[in-house]
C-alpha cells in the first residue's frame, strides 16, 4: 500500500486498539469504512493484530486473517506461560535467582488474555550460572540458538516458544543505561511466594520499560505496541506511581525528556485525547518504524550522534569498521560481549577486523549493502 493508504490504516489500527484496551465497541460506520486488508497489514507490522481482531469481533466483523492471528497469539502466550512456569520450577530447584521481564508481565495487565502479543520470554538470571541454565533449557527441549554473545542467550522450542535469557538487563551499547543497571540485583525485591524469584517495584519496572524503549527508539525505532504498553501500565489498577521518583531516576539515565514525551503520547493517543504537536511528531516517527525499528532509522540516528556533514558519515563508517582495543573506548564492552573469543587474547583482535569484514560480504552481505545504500542517501 502507498503512504496515504498506510496512514489511514494506521489510524484505524490505533482506533481499534483504543477500543480494545478501553472496553469499547467500535462504531459501525467507522468499521464499514475500513480497508480490512490494509488494517491487517498495518496491525501486523506493529504486532497489534490480536487486539484489533478482538475489537473487530466485538463489532461483528470476523475476518479469517485476524481470527488466525488472534488464535496464534493466544496459543503462543499459553505455551510460553507453561514453559516459563516449568523453567522457574527448574531454576528454583537449581537455586538460580531469576526475574521475568517486560512482556511476560505486561500481557497480564491487558483486559483480555492474548490481547497483548508476545514475541519472546525475557528473563534476567544469575549470569554466573549461564551454563547451568543452558543445560536446563536443553533438557526442556529447547535448542540454543545463541550463547555467550551479547547480553542474552537465545533459546527456541517448536512450535512457538522463544526465550531470551538475560545475563545483564541491558546491552553494553547504551553506556549510561548499562552503568545504571550494572548492579541491578541491588534494585530488586524478593518475591514472597518462592525462594529465588525477584521483581522490580512498580516504579522501577516502569523506568526499565522506558529505558528499554528508549534504546529501541533512539536506534532503529519502535512501534505502536510499546506506546500501548505504556498506556496500559500507567492506567493499571492499584496504587499511583511515584512520579517524582521516576522523573528523578530518568534524569540519571538521561531519558527524562523521552519519558515525558512517550508518556504524553501514550496517554493522549490511547486515552482518546487531543494530541499535542510533540505527540504528533513522535507518532510520525513511530508509525513508520514498525515493532523493531528500521535500518534507515538506525543508520540515520547513529550518524547524527557524530554531528552533521560528511565528517559525521566518516566517523560513523570508521566506527563500524574499526575494532576497539582500549577499555576507554565506549564501544569496547559491547564488542567484547559479542566477540568474547577474540577479546580473550589481545593478539586475536587484529583477526576480528577480517572476521567482521568477511562476514559482511558473505552471510551479512544483503544487510551490508542495505546499510551502505542508507548511508549514501543520508542527508547530513
Amino acid at each position: 500500500m502507498d503512504r496515504r493508504e498506510y496512514i489511514k490504516a494506521i489510524k484505524d489500527v490505533i482506533y481499534l486498539a483504543y477500543c480494545g484496551v478501553n472496553g469499547k465497541i467500535p462504531g459501525d460506520a467507522r468499521v464499514r469504512k475500513m480497508d480490512i486488508t490494509a488494517v491487517y497489514e498495518a496491525a501486523n507490522k506493529h504486532l497489534l493484530t490480536a487486539i484489533c481482531a478482538m475489537s473487530l469481533e466485538s463489532a461483528g466483523v470476523n475476518d479469517e486473517r485476524f481470527t488466525q492471528a488472534k488464535g496464534k497469539a493466544m496459543r503462543k502466550n499459553a505455551q510460553m506461560d507453561i514453559d516459563r512456569a516449568q523453567l522457574f520450577e527448574r531454576l528454583e530447584a537449581a537455586q538460580i535467582w531469576y526475574m521475568p521481564l517486560k512482556g511476560s508481565l505486561l500481557k497480564d495487565l491487558y483486559p483480555k488474555y492474548g490481547m497483548r502479543q508476545m514475541s519472546d520470554n525475557d528473563i534476567l538470571f544469575d549470569s554466573a550460572r549461564a551454563r547451568d541454565v543452558k543445560q536446563i533449557m536443553e533438557s526442556m527441549g529447547f535448542a540454543c540458538e545463541r550463547f555467550g554473545h551479547g547480553n542474552h542467550d537465545v533459546y527456541f522450542k517448536k512450535p512457538v516458544s522463544n526465550f531470551e535469557m538475560h545475563t545483564s538487563i541491558i546491552n553494553h551499547n547504551d553506556n549510561r543505561i548499562f552503568e545504571y543497571y550494572r548492579n541491578v540485583k541491588d534494585r530488586l525485591i524478593k518475591d514472597e511466594d518462592n525462594n529465588f524469584g525477584y521483581h522490580f517495584s512498580d516504579e522501577d519496572f516502569y523506568i526499565f520499560m522506558t529505558a528499554h524503549e528508549y534504546k529501541h527508539y533512539s536506534n532503529g525505532g519502535t512501534g505502536l505496541r510499546s506506546v500501548l504498553d505504556t498506556n496500559v501500565y500507567l492506567t493499571k489498577p492499584g496504587d499511583k506511581l511515584d512520579m517524582e521518583y521516576i522523573e528523578g531516576e530518568c534524569e540519571k539515565l538521561g531519558i527524562a525528556e523521552f519519558e515525558r514525551q512517550s508518556r504524553s503520547l501514550a496517554m493522549h493517543l490511547f486515552g482518546g485525547k487531543k494530541l499535542t504537536d510533540e505527540d504528533k511528531e513522535m507518532l510520525r516517527y513511530i508509525v513508520f518504524s514498525g515493532t523493531y525499528g528500521t535500518l534507515e532509522n538506525l543508520v540515520n540516528n547513529r550518524v547524527a550522534k557524530h554531528g552533521s556533514g560528511k565528517l559525521a558519515k566518516i566517523k560513523y563508517t570508521l566506527g563500524r569498521l574499526t575494532v576497539p582495543i582500549s577499555e576507554k573506548d565506549t564501544r569496547y564492552e559491547a564488542m567484547k560481549s559479542f566477540y568474547p573469543w577474540f577479546y580473550e587474547k589481545k593478539y586475536r583482535l587484529p583477526l576480528l577486523f577480517f572476521y567482521r569484514l568477511l562476514r559482511g560480504i558473505t552471510s551479512k552481505r544483503k544487510k551490508s549493502i542495505s546499510e551502505i545504500k542508507v548511508l549514501m542517501k543520508h542527508k547530513s
